[in-house]
């Protein structure tokens, strides 16, 4: 009886140093983004932008996750009515340069289009890491 003690004892003391070894390999990295539009590109920027940070806040209350680093990583662009975002519409006519460059800071890049219904049409992306 006291030899089944001290293994059990001694099972409870290796699973305990492996407990904190096992807390590394949880960890990992997701993009996510947000789309948004307006008719003007200040406000659709700071519309995907902000779409961004909720997705950001809804992640971490979905996985439970106390704490999350966020960088700017480059998302594909997410249109309303189209599969897919062409390079001529990144263009306005003659105003080539409206939709360009991207818009990147500490937390977020965000690129703009023109779209079917709103004149500007925006994907903020991120890297969340935990």
């Amino acid at each position: 009886m006291i030899s089944f003690v001290r293994g059990l004892a001694l099972a409870l003391i290796a699973v305990g140093f492996c407990l904190p070894l096992g807390a590394p390999a949880q960890a990992g990295c997701v993009g996510l983004s947000g789309t948004a539009d307006g008719f003007d590109k200040e406000t659709a920027v700071s519309r995907a932008q902000l779409a961004l940070a909720d997705y950001v806040k809804e992640y971490k209350a979905a996985k439970h996750l106390s704490a999350v680093n966020v960088s700017a990583m480059r998302a594909s662009p997410q249109p309303y009515w189209r599969s897919s975002v062409s390079d001529n519409q990144f263009c306005f006519g003659i105003n080539c340069g409206i939709y360009k460059p991207d818009i990147v800071n500490a937390h977020s890049h965000t690129l703009c289009w023109h779209g079917v219904v709103s004149p500007y049409v925006c994907t903020s992306g991120a890297k969340v890491c935990w």
